[in-house]
């Protein structure tokens, strides 16, 4: 790939970046109104969010191999236990984050 043609991809990259963020500011700065459906996707979307992670995390783990997934499993208990103790969400993501990288580094 030539430097132009890099250039208008990350062009493009950039645009396209902006427009998802400004779009929703932009459709709905028109007061306090909010559509019923949108209201309704807010009390939806976060746990759907957080079962997604869950699957993305534990999708390639070998269950039958080695360890049989006892990192992923004790990082997930101990994000868990962080995370009702002090319902902190970027605590508990960062917390679980570094015990997973310790277990694996450093103990499996």
């Amino acid at each position: 790939m030539s430097l132009v043609q890099q250039l208008i991809v990350i062009g493009i990259a950039a645009v396209a970046n902006f427009l998802t963020r400004l779009i929703p500011f932009r459709l709905f700065q028109r007061g306090d109104h909010i559509a019923p459906y949108i209201e309704e996707l807010g009390k939806f979307l976060p746990g759907a969010i957080m079962v997604m992670l869950v699957v993305y995390c534990f999708r390639n783990v070998d269950w039958f191999a080695g360890d049989h997934g006892l990192p992923d499993l004790i990082a997930s208990v101990v994000t868990i236990f962080v995370h009702l103790r002090w319902r902190m969400l970027f605590l508990s993501m960062a917390v679980g984050t570094v015990s997973y990288i310790c277990l694996v580094n450093f103990i499996f």
